[in-house]
């Protein structure tokens, strides 16, 4: 992987994942599921999935890979996008979102199955983590990565 832009801010990771969402070349209503850790994540879903909302996809929300669990992200009038209690009636994704927080050390998930539960799909693979979370886990040479969004979260400055 080559190094295609630079940013900063939340714009600098929103941009570049609404620009691919847009010409990743999949269908209207085809399925982008975002794999992560619940709670952690699942905040960074709602925000990426409110930057693409006018974009005529579902988006579906699974938990770490429990794809058993999965649910359908939805726009909350007056709150943003939000994780329902809904089930996808099928699933079948076009765009797989990994987040980094899978590659934590403290997470039970590897790089090999993660690569093994989404190799039955015809999708684009995106990675979207911080702090270098996916050179650093080893999971780049591993997932065939169709794009990575890595944002820098240093400093973190708190003030009294």
């Amino acid at each position: 992987m080559e190094l295609q832009e630079s940013g900063s801010s939340l714009a600098g990771i929103l941009r570049p994942f609404k620009k691919f969402m847009t010409e990743s070349g999949i269908m209207d209503t085809d399925q982008v599921a975002f794999y992560g850790c619940p709670g952690t994540c699942t905040p960074f879903i709602e925000l990426l999935t409110y930057a693409t909302r006018d974009l005529p996809f579902e988006y579906i929300f699974v938990p770490r890979l429990d794809e058993s669990s999965a649910k359908v992200l939805k726009p909350v009038p007056h709150v943003g996008m939000q994780v329902t209690s809904h089930a996808p009636e099928t699933f079948d994704p076009k765009v797989i979102v990994v987040m980094g927080g899978l590659a934590m050390p403290n997470e039970p998930v590897t790089a090999e199955m993660v690569q093994e539960t989404i190799a039955g799909y015809d999708a684009k693979i995106v990675g979207i983590c911080f702090m270098d979370m996916f050179r650093r886990a080893g999971w780049v040479e591993k997932i065939a990565f169709d794009m990575v969004i890595n944002a820098q979260i240093d400093p973190v400055e708190v003030w009294k």
